[in-house]
């Protein structure tokens, strides 16, 4: 009668899938996943071609001209022939002699210009009266400079002086800035023999190395010195000025971008540290006046921002309130056409100012010349500035062409221009054929109709070619983006594949104990369609840009869905009274899930189209410094509240839980400290603070592998018999007894070790996290325990690989409850460089990376404690069953199920991101989302390894423990 069935078993069991398969079968996969994205990443996002060399005298004569210089005869002309006869063949007379370049890093325009025809708040107008007397008198001009994404000093700099757009990845660059070697201003200066100084953002001297005859760097990632930081600018500032032996004075002041990044926007430190600002530029209008008065130079400071900041104080993305930079042109004289501000795009500081300086336009320069700063030279002077601009960007638009010389069309009045060379050239000819007409007629007057006709053809090519070359990316290798795609997919369906094996394994393991009558076992639960139904919804939502923008809903929503389900499900299942009693705490427990995740949240409003509304972050800023101070006191006290209630409320003995919990008493005093002692005073750079914070990271740290690597060795090994009951027992029970035993240990040790993993990781985000985010962390932490204590209460049957994906979702609703979002804004760059003494690329970004995925990485963790909830005695009581064996049982869908869900969400979005990859906002939205995506896969990389790491090593040493207890009897 059993035949068939124990045939069919052994059939199976060969094969089944061993733990060295499994582990094997699902680290090629990871590897080739990850080959694949490398591929595609490469593909992608790959560095934007530029033109080599730098622009000499070829310059300034038309394109497919011979011109009279060679770069070998530049490069034998002494510094002041070459600038004279840059000036000789310019015909675009120097309008200054020396400049001072002063950027003010994150200042919005809108704090000096204001918005929409609106003058800038009252606050910030009063804090800088001198500055806007400068606007008022026409002695300086103003312009909105809209910056491109993604909005980070770097690559915003190289725009300023190159006027070129670089790639998308630049902003990794921003972390460790190379030197740059295509044309700039910097390199024209310098070939000019200019003497240059810079005093400010060591990132200038990372750019342009060996270029600055004298320089006082400083670093830019120390975010909470908002005083020192500009100090070690201004000290230079009265000897500087009174020197007249340099050309360019660049000043980089950080402090501002500092205070944005602190306390956002609205800080208290806000209006102080504009008003330093307007009193350096108070300072420096008076040397330049008194400077042209004296010995005739003329000095232009140009007051410029690199990019702007949300309201937050943050910047990276693509809104308004980050790409709003400030361009303000100042002069000892009035400028003829000053009035209101103008937008512009900040490419554009690049040509105007190689042409008010006399230096030839940089190479890969797309930006256009701000003509109203050439309106008192002679008409034909301001024309031959806009020719030489549109012969610079004719080359430019001659390598994205083939057979794109000029002359070959006919450009017709009214014929189809659709073809990009022909409507390019076609506009240029236009503007160069009215030129040509005027100059024959002799004309030579500014307020001709004929002058403007030509100012207006000009200003049309420019603005054309300008934005095509603005967005034109790069040609992406279609064969390279398919082959990281498949490779994906491949590793994708492996994943996939491994997860169905694995489960069928276990469910022909566990069905022979079932009767084969209930078929119930082979149907899904409202809650497991549910599971997978959410992925499918997120891959539908991720072709809109409006969803991509506001996904945090959907993970709230859904989260919160599954979740009373589950609540359903409970109250279904209660039959009787005695069940009732028992089912009850199982009730309270999703409610408080529900609860939490409501507050979540409520707490930020996150995404791009409703930040601006009401919510609980902001309230509490409002309420001011100490409610906040308040309630991050009361989150830590609250985190280990809770870690102290799981750990004595355990199977573990008494004893052992206070020993653990005395272990973090020390490091969690410190941290109350900390919060007391500097929370209120966050704006200073304090050497006493940063000792502390890396006295607490070793503390927490120590902590943690102390007890990873004890834990396991020193675990007491409980057993329910009494000694005298083990000796009368059988060799057959003594070895049974022995595997329960040890059993036991295994779960006791990675029950204790995963609750020293989610204690340490929430005191470090206690730490770490704006204080604003402690008690969601708290709030956070609660929800993932609750949901464990819920799945193995026993009172309702949920798969395994159920409770695996509803903790995901749960750590992915939670990284958004925290603010985070999916544009590069929302990074907190302030806490990447707590406990930092010197900037460290590495320490700082795995700070970032710490603080960014709190959420995944708890949930992640977390596991092990559910982990340790299983019931896998009946493998590790099988004769035929080893370690190996436990190990496949206790890891399977804690590693396989975030790997499978991470590798369908990476594909599917790899696939969006090819189709939207010519989108209007496929950098400023799609391309954002995609570094997330790859971030959230290294997390999910990182979290599995631990994972397996640390059961591996338990199971290991409780082997070696099992092989020493055998030889012992």
């Amino acid at each position: 009668m059993n035949a068939e069935p124990k045939m069919a078993t052994r059939v199976i069991s060969s094969h089944s899938l061993t733990c060295t398969k499994l582990t094997l079968f699902t680290f090629s996969a990871v590897m080739i996943q990850i080959i694949g994205l490398s591929l595609f990443i490469y593909g992608f996002f790959p560095v934007k071609p530029t033109l080599s060399g730098i622009n000499g005298l070829e310059s300034f004569s038309p394109p497919g001209v011979d011109s009279i210089d060679s770069s070998q005869n530049i490069s034998a002309l002494p510094p002041e022939k070459l600038k004279s006869l840059y000036q000789e063949v310019s015909g675009v007379p120097p309008l200054f002699d020396r400049l001072i370049l002063m950027v003010i890093d994150g200042l919005p325009a809108e704090f000096l210009l204001g918005k929409n025809g609106k003058p800038p708040p009252k606050l910030f107008m009063e804090a800088m009266p001198y500055t806007q007397s400068l606007l008022a008198k026409g002695l300086a001009i103003g312009y909105h400079a809209k910056a491109t994404p993604p909005t980070v000093t770097m690559p915003r700099l190289k725009a300023m002086v190159s006027g070129a757009i670089g790639g998308f990845l630049d902003v990794a660059s921003n972390f460790n800035t190379q030197a740059f070697l295509d044309d700039n201003l910097i390199a024209q200066f310098r070939r000019i023999r200019w003497k240059m100084v810079m005093l400010g953002d060591e990132t200038w001297l990372k750019l342009f190395p060996n270029m600055f005859d004298r320089h006082d760097g400083v670093s830019s990632f120390f975010v909470k010195d908002t005083i020192q930081v500009d100090c070690n600018v201004s000290r230079h500032l009265t000897n500087e000025l009174s020197n007249t032996d340099w050309d360019l004075l660049i000043l980089h002041y950080l402090g501002l971008d500092h205070v944005g990044h602190v306390g956002g926007r609205n800080s208290v430190l806000m209006g102080p540290k504009l008003k330093e600002m307007d009193e350096v530029i108070e300072r420096i209008h008076s040397s330049i006046t008194l400077t042209q008065e004296i010995n005739q130079r003329g000095t232009l400071l140009l007051i410029a921002s690199d990019h702007g900041m949300t309201d937050g104080g943050n910047h990276g993305g693509s809104s308004y309130e980050e790409t709003d930079s400030l361009a303000l042109f100042v002069s000892a004289q009035k400028f003829s056409n000053a009035g209101d501000s103008k937008e512009v795009n900040q490419v554009d500081i690049a040509p105007t100012l190689a042409l008010l300086f006399g230096v030839p336009i940089p190479k890969n320069n797309v930006g256009t010349v701000m003509a109203e700063l050439f309106a008192t030279l002679k008409a034909e002077q301001q024309l031959r500035a806009l020719q030489l601009n549109s012969w610079q960007l004719l080359r430019l638009l001659q390598t994205h062409f083939t057979e794109s010389r000029c002359e070959r069309f006919s450009c017709k009045s009214g014929s189809d221009k659709s073809d990009g060379a022909e409507k390019f050239c076609c506009s240029y000819l236009h503007a160069t054929e009215l030129h040509e007409s005027w100059i024959l007629n002799n004309s030579r007057f500014v307020d001709g109709d004929d002058f403007s006709s030509i100012l207006l053809a000009y200003k049309d090519f420019l603005g054309t070619a300008s934005k095509w070359l603005s967005s034109r990316s790069s040609d992406k290798p279609i064969g390279l983006l398919a082959l990281g795609i498949a490779a994906m997919l491949l590793s994708c369906l492996g994943l996939m594949g491994l997860l169905f094996l694995f489960a069928r394994d276990i469910n022909f393991k566990g069905s022979h104990h079932v009767s084969h009558t209930n078929q119930r076992t082979h149907m899904w639960d409202l809650d497991e369609s549910l599971i997978v139904t959410i992925i499918f919804i997120l891959i539908l939502c991720m072709g809109s840009s409006s969803m991509v923008e506001e996904e945090q809903y959907i993970w709230h929503f859904m989260t919160s869905s599954f979740y009373l389900v589950l609540l359903r499900k409970t109250i279904q299942s209660i039959t009787t009274v005695e069940h009732k009693v028992r089912i009850t705490p199982s009730i309270y427990t999703v409610i408080s899930v529900l609860i939490c995740g409501r507050i979540l949240r409520g707490w930020h409003q996150g995404g791009v189209n409703w930040s601006h509304l009401p919510d609980i972050s902001k309230l509490l800023e409002q309420a001011g410094t100490v409610y906040i101070q308040s309630l991050h006191l009361l989150s830590v006290g609250l985190v280990i509240i809770i870690c102290s209630v799981v750990l004595l409320t355990s199977r573990l003995s008494k004893k052992l839980s206070v020993f653990l919990m005395l272990i973090y008493l020390f490091p969690s005093l410190m941290i109350f400290e900390q919060i007391l002692k500097y929370q209120v005073d966050t704006f200073t750079f304090s050497v006493g603070n940063t000792t502390k914070i890396q006295i607490i990271y070793t503390l927490i740290g120590t902590c943690t592998v102390g007890i990873l690597v004890a834990v396991p060795w020193l675990m007491p090994l409980r057993h329910s018999k009494t000694s005298k009951d083990a000796i009368n027992l059988s060799n057959d029970a003594l070895e049974e007894s022995q595997s329960e035993l040890l059993l036991r240990g295994f779960r006791d040790s990675v029950y204790v070790i995963g609750w020293c993993y989610i204690f340490s990781w929430c005191l470090l985000q206690m730490l770490l996290q704006q204080p604003i985010n402690s008690m969601p962390t708290s709030l956070l932490l609660l929800q993932i325990l609750a949901s464990i204590c819920y799945f193995s209460s026993g009172g309702i049957h949920i798969k395994q690989w159920v409770k695996v994906a509803a903790l995901y979702y749960v750590g992915m609703a939670g990284h958004f409850g925290l603010g985070n979002t999916n544009t590069l804004a929302t990074i907190d760059v302030a806490g990447a460089f707590n406990g930092i003494s010197s900037h460290s690329t590495v320490l700082s970004g795995i700070l970032m990376f710490i603080i960014t995925y709190a959420s995944p990485m708890l949930a992640l963790l977390s596991m092990l404690m559910d982990v340790s909830m299983m019931d896998i005695r009946a493998a590790a009581n099988s004769k035929d069953s080893d370690f190996g064996h436990v190990l496949k049982m206790t890891l399977g869908y804690p590693c396989l199920v975030p790997l499978a869900l991470n590798s369908v969400l990476l594909v599917a979005y790899t696939i969006v991101l090819l189709l939207m990859r010519n989108h209007l906002f496929v950098w400023s939205v799609f391309s954002p989302k995609y570094l997330y995506v790859c971030a959230t896969t290294v997390c999910v990389y990182i979290g599995v390894s631990v994972m397996a790491f640390t059961v591996t090593y338990t199971c290991m040493v409780l082997a070696t423990r099992r092989r020493l207890l055998s030889c012992s009897m």
